[in-house]
C-alpha cells in the first residue's frame, strides 16, 4: 500500500511538473490560442476526496490494530479515531469548497 502511495504522488508531482510551461503561456486576447492544459475544480475535488479517502483508512486499519492487540482500551482508541477522522473531514470539506471556488 505504501508503494501505491508513493507511486501516486511521483505521478501526481510529474503531471504538475511537466504542465507549469504550459500554464505560464499567457493566453491571447483576441481569442487565438487556448491553454495547453486547463486543471478544473473538479479535478482538485477528486485529489482532494482521494487524500482523505487514504487518510481515514489509514487511521481505522491502525485504530483496528491497536484494538485487537489491547481490547480493553478499545474505548479510548475509538473515541480518538472518531475525532482524528472528523478533523481529517473538516478539512476536506474546507478543500472542496475552495477548489469548487476556482
Amino acid at each position: 500500500m505504501a508503494q501505491f502511495v508513493k507511486t501516486c504522488f511521483l505521478v501526481v508531482a510529474a503531471i504538475v511538473a511537466m504542465s507549469v510551461p504550459a500554464m505560464a503561456q499567457e493566453a491571447v486576447a483576441a481569442g487565438g490560442a487556448q491553454p495547453l492544459i486547463s486543471f478544473s475544480g473538479a479535478a482538485g475535488a477528486g485529489i482532494v476526496m482521494l487524500g482523505a479517502a487514504f487518510g481515514i483508512a489509514k487511521i481505522g486499519a491502525a485504530a483496528f490494530e491497536s484494538m485487537a492487540r489491547q481490547p480493553e482500551v478499545a474505548g479510548d482508541i475509538r473515541g480518538a479515531m472518531i475525532v482524528a477522522a472528523a478533523l481529517i473531514e473538516g478539512a476536506t470539506f474546507f478543500a472542496l469548497i475552495v477548489c469548487m471556488q476556482s
